[in-house]
Parts: C-alpha cells; structure tokens; sequence
C-alpha cells in the first residue's frame, strides 16, 4: 500500500507533518482528516524513500507527531538575496489562490497563517515574493486589502476591494469564493474569444509562408522556361513574374511578412496614448461581426464585474469607478463616467446609461427593473449570463463564416498562380497547332 506524506494543521493551527498509509491520496485525506486535521499539503512518497525504512520502523506509522511551533523572524533580503520577477501573475494562479485562501478562512484559520501556509506551496516567483511581503505586512498589524494593494501587479483594484468588502461584512471566506467564480468566468470568455482567433490566424500564417515560396523559388524557375518561348507572355503571366521578382530581388518578402509585425507594433503604439487607444476603441466596435462580439464581452464583463462588486456591499459610486477601470474599452468608460457623475447629482442608472447609446435597450430595462426592485446586483449577473451565451454563439458563427471566406480567399490566390503559370502553354499549343 503507498504511503504519503502529508501537512496538515491540528485544532489550535499548530502545524502536522507526517506520513499515513493509504490506497489513494483521496483515501489518505480522508483518514486524515479523521483524526481531527486539516490537509495542507499531500504528496505519495517516492519508492525508494519508502524502501528506506523497515515495517516496524516507528517513523512509518500513522500517528502524526505535532511539529513544535516556532515563531519566524522577519528577514530583511541582502543585495544578493533579492529576487526580481518580471512579468505578471497567471490568472490560473491567482484563481487557485483565491480559492484555497477561501477554504482555510472557511475552516476558520487566522488570516496570517492562511497567507503564510500558501506562502509555502508557491513556486519561485512574483506570487511568493508578494505573499512573504503580505505575511510580513499582516503580521505587522497591517489589513488584508492595504497589503493586496501593495502589489498590483498581483492584486488589482477589483480584487483588494473586493477583498476590504469582505474584511468589512466578516465574510472574506464568501467574498473570496465570488471573486474566484468571477475570474474564471471572465478568464473562460478570454479564452473562447482567443480560440476563435486561432485557427484563422494559423491558416492564414501557413497559405502566407507558401505563397511566398512559390513566389520566390517556383516561379523564377518557369520565367526561364517562359524565356525560350518565341511569343509574348499573357499579361497575367507577366503580372505573376514581376510580383516574383519584386519578392524574390526587391525585398518584397520582407514587406509580406513584416507588415503584420508593423500594424501591430504600430497599433500598440497608437494605444499608448489616451486619443490613439479611444479611436481604436471606436473602430473595434465598428468592424462588422466582430465589433458585436466585443460590444457584447464588454457588455457582460462590465455587468458581471459591478454586479459582484455590489453584491459584495461595495459602495454603487465606488463600484462604478472600479468597473469603468478594468471594463477594457474606452466607449464604455465614457459612458460609465457619466453614470457616475449622473447618480452623484442623485440620478438613477438607467437614464445616464440609455442616452450614452452603448448598451442594448433589453440592458438599460433590466437595470431599470434592477434599480426599481432593489435587486440590481443579481439584474447585472443575469445580463452577464445571458450575453456570454450569445457570445457563444457569435464566436461559432463567426468561425464557421470564416471557414469558407478563407477557402474562397485562398482558392483565388492558387488559381490566379495555376492559371498564369500554364496559359503561356496553352497560348504556345494553341501557335503551333494553328500554324500547322
């Protein structure tokens, strides 16, 4: 039978560290747990380490043995103890974050032994290094949220208040939960919009690279042959040899394939200023089919997003201020910005929304109904739901038109190259057998 090693934390939060034989690790916890701990941390241990110790060895037995609790000075990092982490954390990091902090404070632990617990099951990293600095900040008397902040590159705005929301109501362990359900519903909408983009991506990548051969290595090797022929070339013949040449001898190539890299870096670029990233922005929502599939994830980011805010007890004004800086459009942010305004003069939500023209009416009327009834916060979820499902369905649909538009696309390129390679042979046919 494995034998597995385990972490766990008995009644008092004192930490366990042990071994257990069992048939599965679901079947160790559950043993475990019997005892009256809780599992941390789980893992079988190696073979040959089991090997190691004899069946009457008394280390190999089940009864865990409580590690004596030590209190851990805070080290200040030397010059060469520094770590310097680039980059941003994972969302997948930071849902499983979310979620195990949760359970600990749903099983009742301390704020910073949960933190420091999960300190310890990090890998290398800017996640372990922002934990050490909120262990070290909580157990200096600072809250939970303040620490958060610290760090946003981790913990965006979003997520410390809605983590103060929970430290203020006394229920961090629910609050924690929603904000976990919330990043993986808006990290699955990232997802499915990306992998919509994919395959089109990669086709159009691959029929680009082998164009580009064709050009430069095929068709040279037929404007010899087309050399030896008495008569003049067909003019669509001589419009493939000249493309050839341009790409082959004039650096055309280069154009082909660096300008995809150029309008990217360049649209990066205009995005970096606040007019450049407003007028991309309004062209986003203007391209057909595809404006509607980033008018409707903005639409259902930003409800879902103010809807778990203020189920979370977040002030409205201060829940419209964090949706409009994390809802990804500039249109939006307008408009948002004038509902705030407009409800800080003691208007309601509706109004400010409906004439800012960026939401469907079927939108403005639910969150009318929502400011009517007192129940805007599960109004806002219920939009969010129903415009992710109609995302769903853009995103296949808009696969399935592009399928047969890059068929066509592709199938005229080859043509255009098939029939401006072989008509010079039948052109010449056609001489020879005339002139017989």
């Amino acid at each position: 039978m494995p034998t597995f090693q385990y972490e766990a934390l008995n009644g008092s939060g004192q930490q366990v560290k042990s071994e257990i034989d069992a048939g599965t690790s679901d079947e160790a916890i559950s043993k475990v747990r019997s005892q009256g701990y809780f599992v941390t941390k789980i893992r079988e241990k190696a073979a040959k380490k089991a090997a190691k110790s004899s069946p009457g060895d008394p280390t190999s037995t089940a009864a865990p043995v409580a590690a004596t609790p030590t209190r851990r000075k805070k080290k200040k990092k030397g010059l060469n103890e520094l770590s310097f982490s680039v980059g941003k954390v994972s969302q997948k990091i930071l849902v499983q974050f979310t979620r195990q902090l949760s359970t600990l404070q749903d099983a009742g632990l301390p704020i910073l032994r949960s933190i420091k617990i999960l300190h310890q099951q990090q890998k290398p990293g800017m996640m372990r290094d922002s934990l050490d600095d909120v262990a070290n900040d909580v157990e200096g008397g600072t809250t939970l949220s303040e620490s958060f902040s610290r760090h946003p590159r981790v913990f965006d705005k979003l997520y410390v208040n809605m983590v103060q929301a929970g430290e203020t109501g006394g229920v961090l362990d629910v609050i924690l939960q929603r904000l976990a359900e919330f990043m993986e519903k808006s990290q699955k909408l990232k997802r499915r919009l990306k992998g919509a983009m994919i395959y089109p991506c990669v086709v159009i990548s691959f029929a680009i690279l082998m164009v580009t051969g064709i050009m430069i290595i095929v068709i040279p090797k037929f404007k010899k042959l087309f050399a030896q022929f008495k008569t003049g070339l067909p003019e669509i013949t001589q419009i493939l040899i000249n493309v050839s040449y341009w790409m082959a001898h004039e650096y055309g190539w280069a154009w082909v394939l660096g300008t995809p890299f150029g309008i990217y870096f360049f649209l990066k670029l205009v995005g970096k200023t606040k007019p450049g990233r407003y007028v991309l922005d309004v062209v986003k929502l203007k391209i057909p089919v595809m404006g509607k599939i980033i008018q409707k994830s903005t639409i259902a980011r930003f409800t879902r997003t103010l809807g778990t805010l203020l189920s979370a007890g977040v002030p409205i004004l201060e829940a419209i201020n964090i949706t409009r800086d994390t809802c990804g459009n500039m249109v939006y942010e307008k408009a948002l910005q004038k509902v705030h305004d407009a409800i800080r003069e003691g208007e309601g939500f509706a109004t400010p929304l409906r004439n800012a023209r960026v939401c469907d009416s079927i939108v403005v009327n639910m969150i009318d109904v929502g400011e009517e009834t007192g129940d805007m916060d599960k109004m806002l979820m219920k939009i969010a739901d129903n415009y992710d499902e109609e995302v769903d369905v853009m995103v296949a649909s808009m696969v399935s038109i592009l399928e047969p538009i890059m068929i066509v696309v592709l199938g005229t390129i080859v043509g255009f190259i098939v029939i401006a390679v072989f008509y010079p042979y039948i052109k010449l046919l056609s001489t020879m057998s005339g002139g017989g």
